[in-house]
């Protein structure tokens, strides 16, 4: 089905100008920690959507920085809007393609990804798409540092095999799998929207964690 924009959408994200980047993203390439002001870690979800998973972190971590990263600016602003009105500081949004962080982040200039219930893209031909990808695996690995993580969450259980595959042939180290987050008692678990929509419905949750590996032989 194609994405109705919701009239006026755009204007108003664009308004929010102390949280919002959308021009000339490339120019904060290597400078994050002067945009916020610190050497605060930062970490990143790629595909925040409404943003309740983003602005609870950074609202229970001031002493991290995020960065939220959507393209569908009608989405985007309910999650903005969220950090506005809890007067977050410790938060910016990038109005963006995940297909060009490179072009926005410097080499390890992140400490962790979060991507959480991206589109599976079902279809073998279409597997290039998905966001644990190899191509993609490799852009998160050269934007992380030594300490990097990925942190991966899902309700398809096609997406997340194919995601503990690529992860496991890349110069990653699987740790923290959890095939039925919901029932978890041990796992902290912050939930976006979606999750608890699934959850409600006795949906599984699959999560993963995968840690960068210097030097591999891989």
């Amino acid at each position: 089905m194609r994405r109705r924009k919701k009239k006026g959408s755009d204007i108003k994200l664009l308004s929010y100008n102390n949280y919002v980047i959308r021009e000339n993203i490339e120019s904060l390439k290597g400078k994050w920690h002067e945009r916020f002001g610190n050497n605060n870690p930062i970490h990143a979800e790629f595909g925040t959507g409404r943003g309740k998973f983003i602005t609870t972190l950074a609202k229970e971590n001031p002493d991290i920085n995020y960065i939220a990263m959507e393209i569908k600016e009608e989405v985007l602003l309910k999650a903005v809007e969220k950090a506005a009105e809890q007067n977050l500081t410790n938060i910016l949004f990038i109005w963006g393609d995940v297909n060009q962080i490179e072009e926005y982040f410097d080499k390890g200039e992140l400490e962790r990804v979060y991507i959480n219930f991206c589109d599976p893209w079902p279809k073998k031909r279409w597997a290039k798409r998905r966001l644990t990808h190899t191509s993609f695996l490799n852009k998160y690995y050269n934007i992380l540092n030594e300490k990097g993580e990925v942190h991966f969450k899902s309700d398809n259980e096609g997406l997340f095999e194919f995601t503990l595959n690529e992860i496991c042939n890349n110069p990653w180290k699987l740790k923290n799998i959890c095939l039925d987050l919901g029932n978890n008692e041990d796992v902290y678990n912050v939930t976006t929207e979606y999750e608890d929509k699934f959850m409600s419905q006795g949906m599984k949750i699959y999560r993963c964690e995968a840690q960068k590996v210097i030097n591999s032989l891989k």
